[in-house]
């Protein structure tokens, strides 16, 4: 077993088994996809980290790979099919599509970066991820011309309600990320019903803020 192979194991068996995460086609994804795939050459002995890794690069603003086992949990939660169409916002390099497109039936991501998308796009490639497609969008656009998503996937924190990604779930869709309008932030699962959004907290958990999904500055006299 190589050297990359043998971390992804130990990520799943001490990051994302412990954390409750008992869906076997998670665990196989994460398994599968090597992650280091989608992380700069500089940065790859950090791939496997429990850590928000920034995979930014030669200046660009800082795009993250969040956390394995917080990306795990949501993916559970939101109970993907393998019939679902999936919206991955802030998808940075792509890993968190490659892993869903492992038991989702089609993928979409979208990345605030052209240049990042760009790799995205061409590690997806290489690692044969045919039913994902990447496109270069601000986090808080979403994809309206591919709406509506069964589930989507905020690879990232929301200071905000995302009430545009929101109402480009369909009926019964779900949407899961990290929400930060409070302290402390918590993941949560946004269910759409008969064009009413239900909101339940998950677990706390930290994660970077999205670009664009930010809260606006208070205006101070």
């Amino acid at each position: 077993m190589s050297g990359f192979s043998t971390a992804r194991q130990k990520m799943v068996d001490g990051q994302v088994r412990p954390s409750d995460v008992t869906d076997i086609r998670i665990l196989d994804a994460m398994l599968a996809v090597p992650r280091e795939a989608f992380v700069p050459e500089s940065k790859r002995a950090l791939a496997y980290l429990d850590l928000d890794l920034d995979v930014g690069e030669g200046g660009s603003a800082a795009s993250f790979l969040i956390k394995p086992a917080v990306l795990a949990k949501m993916l559970q939660a939101a109970d993907i099919k393998a019939t679902d169409r999936v919206l991955v916002v802030g998808a940075a390099s792509g890993y968190a599509a490659a892993v869903i497109a492992k038991f989702a039936g089609q993928v979409t991501a979208t990345e605030s970066d052209p240049a990042l998308a760009a790799k995205a796009t061409a590690a997806l490639g290489r690692l044969g991820c045919g039913n994902v497609t990447v496109r270069a969008a601000a986090a808080a656009e979403g994809d309206p011309a591919g709406a509506p998503f069964d589930v989507i996937v905020l690879n990232g924190a929301t200071e905000i309600v995302p009430e545009r990604l929101c109402g480009q779930l369909r009926d019964g869709g779900r949407l899961v990320g990290v929400f930060a309008m409070a302290r402390p932030p918590r993941a949560t699962i946004v269910t759409r019903s008969r064009g009413d959004f239900g909101h339940r907290a998950l677990f706390d958990a930290t994660a970077p803020l999205l670009p664009g999904l930010e809260r606006l500055p208070a205006f101070v006299f």
